[in-house]
């Protein structure tokens, strides 16, 4: 029977509930707003499926690349509607191609992130752009294994969490099932996410990258119900202030079970920040993916894909990206901010963060150590066009 000790012991993946042939698996939210699972003991027969899915009890070994790459959509306008170099279109749309269903995360009609499926293009535009909260998986689970069993080709992506609780619940491998992990810094708290959206009141869609003021210094635009937009750099607005803070990550994030490809995904998709050190002409400021290719599965499926690239290293891609490999840690300050936000709610966010802005010597050392990494990088490029 699944009985987290610890909050730490808990991803939230839902595979537990899914599995449970009894379904005495519910899930409620902490005052955190992170849902675990609570069962009822009388309808358990301790047959210990719960246990045997679970990422957390269960992890894998770390798994290295078969490939990286840098990439992109040669369809300006998907990518300027990804996240990242629009990848993620381009691998749905195939699967829709195939007669399947794509699985993903989507806002519903009161904002909540949810796990939907689509089985049409038109449909697909739900998944696009990041969500910067946990979401709920429901039923997802249970739902693609059943395409799957029929024969039906199927897309899933989520968190390295999500696609560890999905392999687990799955049982076995399935060639028609394509697993694409996006790269995660943590789940931040759905209440917050939730507090935020109240307190700015009447919102109807929300983008948490929006790049019409570039990919690097992307904002967050939010559409009122009566149409006006506000437009924030993503440093200004106060939920990604807290989330960059890692001050509400769920509790396991900060010891993630599923890192470093232990997932079993097939392909690995984020943004390939600092790109431009490496291959100053491939980036745009409109956004270039990094492309993690774990098995031969996603080489296929990544193959099939006309777009441009650039293949890589995996030390080049963790360098901009860490948290494919290092866990997010605990902020200091981490119980006071739940303390104060107990008290007050959102507003605890920009008081918390503003005690947590470095100092002048602090941004003093991080401008130095830029400024060199900088230099250093610009004699590699120079040393490489001289060979």
């Amino acid at each position: 029977m699944v009985n987290p000790k610890t909050k730490s012991d808990c991803c939230g993946c839902e595979a537990c509930g899914q599995v449970c042939p009894r379904r005495c698996i519910d899930f409620s939210a902490d005052g955190e707003g992170f849902l675990y699972p609570k069962v009822n003991l009388e309808l358990c027969v301790n047959c210990g499926l719960c246990e045997r899915v679970c990422p957390v009890i269960n992890q894998a070994n770390p798994v290295l690349p078969r490939s990286v790459f840098a990439a992109k959509s040669k369809l300006l306008p998907e990518r300027m509607a990804s996240s990242s170099g629009g990848i993620f279109p381009l691998l749905a749309k195939n699967a829709i191609a195939r007669g399947g269903a794509v699985f993903g995360a989507a806002f519903d009609e009161n904002l909540n992130v949810r796990h939907s499926h689509a089985e049409t293009e038109a449909q697909l535009s739900a998944f696009s752009g990041s969500k910067y909260v946990q979401s709920r998986i429901g039923n997802s689970f249970r739902l693609a294994a059943d395409f799957l069993k029929t024969g039906r080709f199927v897309l899933f992506s989520g968190t390295p969490c999500q696609i560890s609780g999905l392999k687990k619940f799955l049982g076995k491998d399935y060639e028609n099932l394509l697993a694409v992990e996006v790269v995660c810094h943590g789940a931040p708290s759905p209440k917050v996410f939730g507090d935020y959206i109240s307190a700015v009141r009447s919102v109807k869609r929300i983008c948490f990258k929006d790049k019409s003021t570039g990919w690097k210094k992307y904002s967050v635009s939010i559409e009122s119900a009566d149409g006006t937009e506000l437009r924030q750099p993503m440093r200004d607005n106060p939920y990604m202030q807290g989330f960059l803070k890692d001050l509400y990550l769920r509790p396991s994030c900060h010891a993630c079970p599923a890192r470093e490809g232990k997932s079993g995904a097939d392909i690995i998709l984020g943004d390939f920040w600092g790109v431009g050190n490496y291959y100053p002409k491939f980036d745009d400021d409109k956004g270039v993916s990094l492309v993690i290719v774990n098995s031969e599965k996603g080489e296929k499926y990544f193959g099939e894909l006309d777009v441009e690239k650039i293949e890589t290293s995996y030390e080049k891609a963790l360098r901009g990206n860490p948290a494919l490999k290092v866990s997010a840690k605990i902020p200091k300050l981490r119980g006071e901010f739940w303390n104060l936000y107990e008290a007050e709610g959102f507003p605890a966010v920009e008081k918390i963060v503003a005690k947590m802005r470095p100092t002048k010597l602090q941004r003093a050392i991080v401008f130095v150590k830029r400024r060199i990494l900088f230099l250093k990088n610009a004699i590699c490029r120079i040393a490489r066009r001289g060979a």
